[in-house]
């Protein structure tokens, strides 16, 4: 699965609850942070080894796309999508909380192994498609977040011109495109479904070590 993924994007505070509910001003423009390649976890039925011994992880599910080709003069920028998956951008809380405290960047709290758990990859409806359908985490039978793309505050299009200006943007780049409320830290043995729509997309069990 990480064999051809190149940078990992990732957006925070991109939907307004979750914004608050942590505390945190809701962003003007995207804020944008990156993964390596290497945080990358199949999920598929897997158990994802987390460290337990550095505060608390928080699981956020996410809309991740993945990028087909560059984007090119005349095209929409949705249309550079080739896939799109069900993924978790895990994070190191407490670690984060010390980060910020400090002004400093986030890539100890956001970028550690196996910080990004990814299900298998679905075709891409387009951007207005997308907001037909709803994506939720169940955790240990419970639902734990339920999100739509028509709730970010900034879409796929407006996330991909923006990452494509600032950084640059080409084939084998994903995008996390942020998360919906209901975070909150994992515990060791925890059983995560993701669903797409009524549809079971990804799955793994947690093992705290």
């Amino acid at each position: 699965m990480t064999d051809h993924i190149r940078n990992i994007y990732c957006i925070g505070r991109n939907y307004r609850l979750h914004a608050l509910e942590l505390g945190n001003e809701v962003p003007e423009s995207p804020l944008v942070f990156t993964k390596p390649s290497h945080a990358v976890a199949p999920m598929n039925g897997n158990v994802v080894t987390l460290p337990a011994d550095r505060g608390e992880v928080h699981f956020e599910l996410e809309l991740v796309l993945r990028i087909g080709q560059a984007l090119q003069p005349g095209m929409k920028p949705d249309e550079c999508v080739d896939g799109l998956a069900l993924g978790l951008d895990l994070t190191l809380r407490d670690v984060q909380s010390k980060l910020k405290a400090k002004g400093q960047p986030w890539l100890e709290a956001k970028g550690f192994k196996n910080s990004a758990p990814l299900g298998g990859w679905m075709p891409y409806p387009g951007e207005e498609q997308l907001k037909t359908s709803s994506f939720k985490l169940i955790r240990n039978g419970e639902q734990a977040q339920l999100g739509n793309s028509g709730d970010m505050l900034f879409g796929i299009s407006e996330l991909i011109t923006h990452i494509d200006n600032a950084y640059g943007l080409g084939a084998g780049d994903l995008i996390f495109t942020g998360t919906p409320a209901g975070v909150a830290a994992l515990q060791d043995g925890d059983v995560l479904e993701a669903y797409w729509d009524d549809q079971l997309a990804a799955n793994c069990t947690i093992s705290l070590i």
